[in-house]
């Protein structure tokens, strides 16, 4: 093979060139969703990195993903650490995989402060579904998010959507003040409590009662099970967005998932298509997936914006005007309107 002559200056790509390479990544994009769509393990993979990456690709992607999606039911779990989230979500795996069902799991992790990658794996979790074809499970680093979901989540979804999954399930890092975003993006939110833990106070004062779709009281084979089952009961009954009329009240489960059988996951599994009809008779699934959408399109408008401010041009004229306002020459607000009317 010959060399090629030494270039003297920088090379712009033929109209034709650039059209060919955009045509490629289209193609390829379009070949991952089909293959994805087939069940092809790797090419959800890809898709998901794509997103988490967020790849110059990934408007591509959603759009490919689009007429696909709309089908799989999305249930959240969330919950203080060591209440049993990750062997809640193993034994709700099973038993949707019991009635046929394909199952997508997001398990958002904490991140390392080193790599910024999910310090827990799915090598080290869900094992005993790591060999089901239909059964996808996927770790994402939370990165710092403070939602206590990766940034990426809601796209994740749609390509597990998108891929054929009939239910996904979402595990977040833990629940707080700050963590509670599973709320605006499932179907169905399981609140998991364990006896012995204070999560009846730490439930009141997150404001988890506001949260939950459904209680499930894990570890229900410990001591003060029953208390903790009361105490919800009672903070229930005090009122909110529950007592209104038609409202849905949260049902409370009690699960010993760490069992293999008569650990109560059936009952929640039942719950949850209760919960399921209920949003589809009382209008609440179209109202929350509508919800949905209209904070993802705002996400990607406020992250747009930020990507202009940061540019040199943003950078300066953001400066300037910030100037203005220590100058005592303009205001805030003002400057902000000027701010957008430049960008």
């Amino acid at each position: 093979m010959s060399e090629a002559p030494e270039a003297t200056a920088v090379q712009t790509p033929a109209p034709a060139a650039v059209a060919g390479r955009r045509g490629r990544r289209a193609a390829d994009v379009g070949t991952l969703v089909q293959r994805a769509r087939e069940g092809d393990a790797r090419s959800v993979a890809r898709l998901i990195s794509l997103v988490e990456d967020a790849s110059p690709a990934l408007r591509e992607v959603a759009a490919a993903l689009t007429p696909h999606t709309g089908h799989a039911q999305v249930v959240g779990l969330t919950g203080s650490p060591g209440v049993g989230k990750s062997t809640t979500t193993t034994a709700l795996v099973r038993g949707l995989r019991a009635e046929g069902k394909r199952v997508g799991v997001l398990a958002v992790d904490p991140s390392s402060p080193f790599s910024g990658g999910a310090l827990l794996g799915d090598r080290v979790r869900m094992q005993d579904h790591a060999g089901d074809s239909g059964v996808y499970i996927r770790s994402m680093a939370s990165r710092g998010h403070l939602g206590g979901l990766a940034w990426a989540t809601p796209q994740a979804l749609r390509v597990l959507d998108a891929a054929g999954c009939d239910v996904v399930l979402v595990e977040t890092v833990g629940v707080g003040q700050s963590e509670l975003e599973i709320a605006s993006l499932a179907d169905t939110t399981l609140v998991l409590v364990a006896p012995g833990m204070g999560d009846g106070i730490q439930a009141a004062k997150a404001g988890i009662l506001e949260v939950a779709d459904v209680f499930v009281v894990n570890k229900a084979d410990r001591d003060g099970a029953d208390q903790t089952v009361r105490d919800l009961r009672y903070m229930l009954s005090l009122g909110g967005r529950h007592s209104e009329a038609g409202a849905w009240r949260p049902p409370i489960c009690k699960t010993v998932a760490a069992r293999d059988t008569d650990n109560g996951i059936d009952e929640v599994l039942a719950t949850i298509g209760k919960h399921r009809s209920w949003l589809e008779s009382s209008g609440e699934g179209q109202r929350r997936r509508t919800e949905r959408a209209a904070r993802e399109i705002e996400a990607i408008a406020l992250a747009a914006i930020r990507g202009r401010m940061g540019d040199v041009h943003g950078s300066a004229a953001l400066g300037a005007l910030a100037e203005a306002v220590v100058a005592g020459v303009s205001d805030p607000f003002r400057a902000a309107d000027e701010l957008l009317a430049q960008l």
